[in-house]
């Protein structure tokens, strides 16, 4: 069987921009891209990378966990609806097989899959309905990083994260880190910082990311 179909998010990024009442150019100012790449991401055309997608959540009010859930769209696109081999069918087949829901134990074959920009893959490793928590497997490829564009990301909550395979270079404010398979680390989100994969085979860890709790 093979893994969940990657979720709808730009068409999630655009209903959520929508709701807010925000342009698109608007967006694309607050988070400092150019409108045609927020455009491309909404029309499925481009994967934001992990940066891009962190600022956009963060300007919408929106968390990087709602963009995973995909049961909605799906139930909006019956399987008979939609040819096969693309991502609505996927999502559509997802939806009408309980067994491959998110739940208490969710199977390798079973995590919904994120392909993100700049050499990222996001694996869904669980989901308590009702939680906001990013619980994930993240894959770095050689010469992946958080930002292509070699700047910092900040954003809510806090992070957890330890790597199992692989070396992983963290720069987090003016220090850097070289994670190796074993290594952990834990900080607050807002501080600025970057992952990158210097070598020649991927980089994995499971992530953690708790939001922020207001009182």
């Amino acid at each position: 069987m093979p893994p969940a179909a990657v979720p709808p998010v730009g068409a999630r990024i655009r209903r959520a921009r929508l709701e807010r009442g925000t342009s698109l150019r608007a967006l694309a100012r607050e988070i400092g891209v150019s409108a045609s790449l927020v455009s491309q991401i909404e029309n499925g055309k481009s994967q934001p990378s992990v940066s891009t997608l962190y600022a956009i959540t963060t300007a919408l009010g929106i968390s990087v966990e709602s963009l995973f859930d995909a049961g909605e769209a799906a139930a909006a696109s019956p399987v008979a609806a939609s040819p096969p081999g693309t991502v609505a069918h996927a999502l559509a087949a997802f939806a009408a097989d309980p067994g491959r829901r998110i739940g208490p134990l969710v199977r390798p074959d079973q995590r919904e899959v994120l392909e993100l920009d700049s050499g990222v893959v996001w694996e869904r490793l669980g989901h308590v309905p009702g939680t906001d928590v990013d619980f994930l497997q993240v894959t770095y490829r050689p010469g992946g990083a958080s930002s292509g564009s070699g700047g910092l990301m900040r954003h809510n909550g806090t992070e957890y994260g330890s790597l199992t395979s692989g070396e992983l270079v963290l720069t987090l404010g003016f220090d850097e880190y070289t994670l190796r398979p074993g290594d952990s680390v834990c900080f607050e989100s807002t501080t600025p910082h970057r992952y990158r994969n210097d070598g020649a085979v991927p980089a994995v860890g499971i992530w953690f990311v708790s939001p922020d709790v207001v009182q």
